[in-house]
């Protein structure tokens, strides 16, 4: 795993900076991290980080293992449960479906995972009057379509860039699809913006064509979600690591 190191912010209260580079230390997969990957990640000093777990302990953000080691506590998953309520995901998603289904001509839909199924959420359709026929709340397969493999795709293998997925025939004999993983603040996948349509019009090389302006509109998608688009945190993972701080 590639370890990331939060850069210490510069303004407001130090002390407060401090906690909050300890914080944004945990990544996506760590169950626990000890005092040195701690120091390694934030570039503080144990001294420093052993006091800010105390009053991390305290308000309930992390818990000390018997070995030593450090993990998440309650208050952040209460904090992130208070945040998803408050997030009204069609605000962000639905404007950019209209925005793709006018610039390609084609249906564009957001699904999110459901059990062993993926669910059609949010759908603006194509003008043309041959297109898909699906409706919000339809169900499709986790099968081979471009929309399952995004929801199927962790941020993990997305970090160095991620090129939208095609595929045709896969559903439907007669349909095609174009998509790509939507990241949230915590690298997890929240659904998948897809582009689809009838095979014939929405061919490969016409999926490569729409390229640019499919990528612009997910990662603008990710950073509304308060995600970091791919580019953006493989250029994170390569800025200089800060000096260690008291």
């Amino acid at each position: 795993m590639v370890k990331t190191r939060p850069r210490p912010a510069v303004n407001g209260v130090a002390s407060a900076d401090r906690v909050l580079t300890v914080l944004s230390a945990f990544s996506v997969g760590d169950t626990a991290l000890s005092l040195v990957e701690l120091v390694e990640r934030t570039g503080l000093i144990k001294s420093t980080i052993m006091r800010l777990m105390v009053s991390l302990e305290t308000y309930g953000f992390v818990n000390r293992m018997a070995d030593g080691r450090y993990m998440l506590a309650s208050e952040v998953m209460r904090l992130n449960a208070v945040y998803q309520e408050a997030l009204d995901l069609e605000r962000h998603v639905v404007p950019r479906l209209h925005q793709l289904t006018d610039e390609t001509g084609e249906t564009a839909s957001f699904y999110v995972r459901h059990g062993a199924y993926r669910l059609c959420q949010y759908r603006v359709n194509s003008p043309h009057r041959l297109r898909l026929h699906l409706q919000p709340g339809d169900m499709r397969p986790m099968d081979g379509a471009a929309g399952a493999e995004a929801l199927r795709t962790p941020f993990s293998r997305a970090k160095d860039g991620l090129e939208p997925l095609y595929s045709s025939g896969a559903t439907d004999p007669h349909a095609a699809s174009v998509a790509l993983p939507i990241y949230g603040p915590l690298q997890e996948i929240v659904g998948a913006l897809v582009i689809s349509g009838p095979a014939a019009r929405l061919t490969a090389d016409y999926a490569k064509s729409i390229r640019d302006v499919f990528v612009a509109v997910a990662e603008d998608l990710t950073r509304s979600l308060g995600g970091k688009s791919t580019r953006e945190e493989k250029g994170a993972l390569n800025a200089p690591v800060p000096k260690a701080i008291n």
